[in-house]
């Protein structure tokens, strides 16, 4: 099922917002960038003169979506983003190539801080009727918001990532925006929405002086009238993120607004797109493409087989296989449990993340006999052509009924526990079943990446009670998180003396899959501990460079 996330806007007044964005010195950085074989050339345009904006009795503001986009032309705007390790700072290179070779430009420092795209892109002065200042805002841009064609001779579609990833541990991204196409470049952040009243302003958004002189942006200037109009429960406006809609509702509740990061711990961040611009066409991986990656989709099809396997069960040693590597726990907080919970007692809810660093796609499919409470579960092996050369049993998947899973899990998919100081003694969670989800992008640039995953909910991924197979997926370079605010992610610790402790995460605890290596199946997070029953405390301290609770 999919879940839809709403995020509503507050009542208010009509506006008029005057959009501008920085750039180069008109004219001369465009005549640079088309003179440059592999260098694109990036312009601002707004794709209206005016929009309107919904603002909801129940919501403290409005979102700035004005409609501005950047075109790219002449050759694809494309960033490999990365870090070393925890340690280490993020890092972005722009590559370019000219048809024959390629290069890469290190950005300076100070441009990238995370995986969310370009710090400080934008500039928004928003005045009201009377040219009153009366917000201002700074905006990141992602490019992979790629939101349409420019012309009918562009691509069809964008084999680039459909959003820039929100999770604390991601290790490698891939942004890019094709030849011919507009990336969505409006200021949307769903956790600061503007406090305007209803009425009429003018925005005024210009691309950052930095950004004008590194990819020689033309200084314009585009100018949008924004009405903004009060929207009550029932009103015919639906909210920029309703309209955005969760497509990735991933392992989120309905109802449930607690989330991390503008879209929730548990869905990627969406493509943000515009009223005024709609999504032209459905992208589609593209496969192999030089310097992006070689895109193998080993198992495309993603409806289970109809059939149990049939002969004798076997894997060539030579046959690719995945890699299972679990992240740190984050979000980590004290509650008061979930559904299923005992009441009073202190919980410590955290989420966290397994994914798959590759060459190959997990893939495990569920055979249900009829009558049944449990499916076997038996994992596939495919070769370099998407073959498939083998399988092998490899437990079973239980049908979860508790509010928010009500699907199929595979059990023994990984494990978590609380121990101790000193690592001697723990505490288990009760969760070691999962649905398979490519919740997250968490690096795009290990071999095999898929930038296009298909199964990114539990619409596409666990099935219905009355399934008799399931196929679930974990693709190459995506992970599947858990949020805290789902039944299962969270030790009981009332009664735990206050101390140090450490959240450890498990991949394939059982070593029931296979995989190419086992080594790298743990990760642990420290926590402090303090307070008293029924008003229990936690301290997260840093992880290396990863300052996220």
């Amino acid at each position: 099922m999919t879940h839809l996330r709403r995020s509503a806007l507050a009542a208010g007044a009509a506006l008029t917002v005057v959009v501008t964005a920085a750039a180069v010195a008109p004219g001369a950085g465009a005549e640079t960038a088309a003179a440059t074989p592999g260098k694109p050339k990036l312009k601002l345009i707004a794709a209206s003169n005016s929009v309107t904006l919904d603002r909801y009795e129940w919501d403290s503001g409005v979102y700035l979506d004005l409609g501005t986009y950047v075109t790219v032309d002449d050759a694809p705007l494309e960033f490999k983003v990365t870090r070393k390790s925890y340690k280490d700072p993020v890092v972005a290179r722009q590559i370019l190539r000219d048809g024959t070779s390629t290069r890469t430009k290190t950005l300076p420092a100070g441009l990238v801080k995370d995986f969310s795209g370009l710090r400080g892109f934008l500039n928004v002065s928003v005045t009201d009727a009377n040219g009153k200042e009366v917000a201002t805002s700074e905006g990141t841009f992602c490019p992979n918001n790629a939101s349409g064609r420019l012309r009918p001779d562009a691509p069809a579609t964008s084999h680039y990532p459909e959003s820039c990833p929100t999770n604390p541990f991601t290790l490698g991204s891939v942004w890019g925006v094709e030849k011919g196409w507009a990336s969505n470049s409006s200021t949307v952040d769903y956790d600061k929405p503007v406090d305007l009243p209803a009425g009429e302003y003018t925005a005024k958004v210009s691309v950052a002086k930095k950004y004008r002189d590194l990819f020689d942006i033309p200084d314009d200037q585009p100018t949008i009238k924004v009405t903004v109009r009060e929207e009550s429960e029932g009103g015919e406006g639906l909210s920029t993120a309703a309209q955005h809609g969760d497509s990735h509702g991933a392992h989120a509740s309905q109802g449930n607004n607690h989330h991390y990061g503008p879209r929730g711990a548990d869905a990627p961040t969406p493509p943000a797109l515009s009223h005024a611009l709609e999504d032209r066409g459905t992208a589609h991986h593209l496969g192999d493409g030089t310097g992006h990656t070689d895109g193998s989709r080993i198992a495309p099809a993603l409806t289970p087989n109809s059939k149990r396997p049939t002969g004798r069960a076997g894997v060539p040693a030579s046959v690719p296989k995945p890699d299972l590597r679990s992240l740190p726990a984050w979000d980590i907080a004290i509650t008061d449990g979930e559904d299923g919970d005992v009441p009073g007692k202190d919980y410590l809810a955290f989420s966290a993340n397994v994914w798959n660093a590759g060459p190959a796609p997990l893939v495990v499919d569920g055979f249900r006999s009829p009558g049944k409470d449990l499916m076997d579960a038996y994992q596939y092996f495919y070769d370099a052509d998407g073959k498939q050369v083998g399988y092998t049993p490899t437990g079973t998947m239980e049908w979860d009924p508790r509010a928010g899973h009500e699907h199929w899990h595979f059990t023994d998919f990984a494990s978590y526990r609380l121990l101790s100081e000193d690592q001697t003694k723990e505490v288990r969670s009760g969760k070691e079943a999962f649905c398979l989800a490519n919740t997250d992008a968490v690096d795009y640039t290990v071999k095999n990446a898929n930038w296009k995953p298909y199964n990114t909910d539990l619409s596409t991924a666990c099935g219905e009670q009355n399934s008799i197979s399931v196929r679930e997926v974990l693709d190459v370079g995506s992970g599947d998180t858990y949020t805290q605010y789902r039944p299962g992610q969270s030790f009981d610790v009332t009664d735990l003396p206050n101390g140090t402790y450490y959240i450890q995460v498990i991949a394939n605890p059982e070593n029931r899959l296979q995989e190419t290596n086992t080594a790298n199946n743990v990760a642990l997070r420290k926590v402090v501990l303090a307070g008293e029953p029924g008003a229990r405390t936690v301290t997260v301290p840093p992880h290396d460079l990863i300052d996220a609770p």
